[in-house]
């Protein structure tokens, strides 16, 4: 932190289960109960078939590959990532889902070497082994030093933001929540008897000003404030009317940055009012390298955000965007490198066009800068 700014490092879901949890040094069991895949490696093979082979095990940075450096050079304040991946030895397949993600605990090391701040875990994944499952997560987490938000083993814990501090005073508090949209099935809500996610069952505005209360009542001067949602389809830029309401919403009640994720590609980001609206980061690490189907997304390109607020005391507008910038990086052997300059300029045009006119340019470091002037203030949907 300096000069009156906090950098915030997002990315989507981080799914380092199934076929990456088998080419890591402890890969736990393989099976799978899913229609078609019986075998987590069977997703390794697919990957090898489209760019090459696989060397296993790997050092736990390898998922991550170029990333990491570009993020070592940035020094982020506070880094937030959604895990989306049941951290477990367990067999206890969850029957309402049809495809379950688990990673070796003792394969924490590939997170960590990403050092995050915080874990979100407010997902469709983090109960896909049950509530026993999550307790082992949570106690895997814990024993790793790495903060989590938006499960518990309580709604007290669900709920209650993760704390970040800064070195020049002030903290980031980050907020998880799940909503339906994403395929979080009601029944893994946290409740005052049960283990369980931070679970909105719907994005209205009543919702939204329970939110902001809960925000109230934990933000203090200094503070900025991130509600990391999981919402939304898997699929299409469209976004749904009442998850723009709910995000603005968001924004007028005091929240400082919207953190969506959920679809495997990323939709559209806003800023409303000064405030950075991210409707849908995209995926980040995850096992679907040589899966067949809707490639106009090119879900095997990925981005890192590297987001700048106005913060610190002499603050004219705490949490006001001040600059975004994105790393294009490409899926290649299950591991992320840089994008080639093609990849990189259709990113760059696909946001523009879907991001109601929003300005996306490509500077010579390789990112792609979102101009903060992107919805004009006050707009509403």
């Amino acid at each position: 932190m300096g000069g009156g700014v906090v950098t915030l490092f997002l990315c989507g879901d981080v799914m380092l289960g199934r076929g990456v949890d088998q080419i890591l040094a402890h890969p736990g069991s393989p099976e799978l109960r899913e229609d078609y895949v019986r075998d987590a490696r069977s997703y390794v093979r697919l990957a090898e078939a489209v760019n090459g082979p696989v060397p296993a095990p790997v050092d736990p940075a390898w998922p991550w590959g170029e990333a990491l450096g570009w993020l070592a050079e940035r020094d982020p304040d506070v880094r937030i990532l959604n895990l989306e991946t049941s951290v477990t030895r367990g067999s206890a397949f969850a029957l309402d889902k049809a495809i379950h993600y688990r990673m070796h605990p003792a394969n924490l090391p590939a997170l960590a070497v990403a050092r995050p701040d915080v874990c979100v875990l407010a997902n469709n994944h983090v109960l896909d082994f049950g509530r026993p499952g999550l307790e082992e997560t949570l106690v895997s987490l814990r024993g790793a030093g790495l903060r989590a938000a938006g499960a518990g083993r309580n709604p007290a814990e669900a709920y209650a933001p993760a704390v970040a501090a800064l070195p020049e005073g002030g903290r980031v508090l980050v907020f998880a929540l799940a909503a339906p949209s994403a395929g979080v099935p009601p029944a893994w809500a946290a409740t005052p008897g049960t283990s369980g996610v931070a679970y909105v069952p719907e994005l209205s505005a009543g919702t939204a000003a329970a939110v902001v209360r809960h925000v109230g009542r934990a933000k203090r001067p200094g503070d900025l404030a991130v509600v990391s949602v999981h919402w939304g389809s898997n699929w299409g830029y469209r976004v749904a009317r009442e998850q723009v309401r709910f995000a603005r919403l968001l924004v007028d009640g005091g929240v400082d940055v919207v953190h969506g994720h959920s679809a495997h590609h990323p939709r559209r980001p806003e800023v409303y009012r000064g405030r950075l609206v991210l409707h849908g980061c995209g995926d980040f690490i995850d096992d679907y390298e040589g899966i067949a189907g809707y490639e106009e997304y090119r879900a095997d390109l990925r981005i890192a955000y590297l987001v700048t607020l106005e913060a610190g005391a002499g603050a004219a507008d705490p949490g006001r965007l001040t600059e975004m910038r994105m790393l294009p990086l490409r899926a290649r052997r299950m591991r992320l490198e840089h994008a080639p300059p093609e990849d990189r300029a259709w990113l760059r045009d696909v946001l523009g066009r879907i991001s109601d006119g929003a300005r996306v340019t490509a500077d010579a470091d390789g990112t792609l800068v979102l101009a903060p002037s992107a919805v004009a203030p006050g707009v509403r949907p």
